[in-house]
């Protein structure tokens, strides 16, 4: 059985739940995702909607971008950067990984819109990059998340 995976922002404002499993997990390179998260990539995971709860805080959350393209949500007492994506109305949340408070499971699977990278960002990894956004995944992703999972939140024998 899958325990809910907490999250909040930095001053504990906004708390939110999440039950895996999750449907990938990523880092953006374009200099929209950059300049949200003020660093060279901005690492999500997403869920499909009716997995997420909003557990307080929602009167917090400030929406930048609506219509522009993937939105930044954040709170507005500490800035931390939380949702991503169609915040609020998509299918799917995105979550910046930072604001989770429990081990999610999920890593990062695969890099986008590398081509858009900083001068000096250098990825160091061995994930697969693409040029542009990912949309689909490859059924035996899905199944290596859904494994990493289990093997994360299955109770010790």
């Amino acid at each position: 059985m899958n325990r809910p995976i907490h999250g909040s922002c930095l001053c504990g404002g906004v708390r939110f739940e999440v039950d895996p499993p999750f449907l990938q997990a990523s880092h953006c390179h374009c200099d929209r995702c950059r300049k949200h998260s003020g660093t060279a990539v901005c690492t999500q995971a997403r869920v499909r909607r009716e997995q997420f709860r909003l557990l307080q805080g929602e009167e917090l959350i400030e929406v930048y971008g609506k219509g522009e393209g993937a939105v930044k949500a954040f709170c507005v007492n500490c800035g931390s950067s939380l949702f991503g994506g169609d915040w609020p109305d998509g299918p799917q949340v995105s979550i910046r990984m930072r604001a989770f408070d429990d081990d999610p499971g999920i890593r990062p699977q695969f890099h986008t819109f590398v081509d858009d990278r900083a001068p000096w960002d250098t990825i160091t990894d061995d994930l697969p990059q693409y040029s542009e956004r990912r949309t689909h995944f490859k059924a035996h992703a899905a199944a290596q998340t859904t494994a990493a999972n289990e093997l994360v939140h299955s109770p010790p024998a």
